[in-house]
């Protein structure tokens, strides 16, 4: 996918590239972990770099839910949403509601073409909610 772009292929962003896919939601922090352990000494600044290069161009995604650092996904082919843990942070995946993308039409666009929505749905997930004594309803 780096050459089909032409660009240019190197350890450290295959290692970037390969910490995203296997921990989707990973903060910069722990994907910088992951890529040391992956192929040793690695700047944080390398690190960073490719990930915002992958980003730009398209390969990953950032998503940075209020209140929390920015984290990233390979899942760049749809427009799906993020369920977010209020208590232990953790992060999942969910399509849009409806099976097509209703929250790409907003009810008054202002004159913008839109084409991507980011919807974060707040709550406890199902291991947090007996501590905070929600059953999720």
């Amino acid at each position: 996918m780096l050459r089909e772009r032409g660009i240019q292929v190197t350890a450290q962003r295959l290692a970037v590239f390969g910490a995203v896919s296997a921990r989707p939601h990973a903060t910069a922090d722990d994907l910088v972990d992951d890529v040391r352990a992956s192929i040793g000494s690695v700047s944080r600044q390398a690190v960073f770099d490719a990930l915002t290069m992958l980003t730009e161009e398209g390969l990953i995604r950032r998503i940075q839910p209020a209140r929390s650092a920015a984290r990233y996904e390979d899942r760049v082919d749809d427009n799906h949403h993020h369920l977010v843990c209020r208590a232990c942070g953790g992060m999942v995946d969910v399509d849009c509601a409806v099976g097509y993308r209703p929250c790409l039409e907003a009810a008054d666009d202002n004159g913008f073409s839109i084409d991507e929505a980011e919807v974060i749905y707040w709550g406890y997930c199902g291991d947090c909610q007996p501590a905070v004594g929600t059953s999720g309803a």
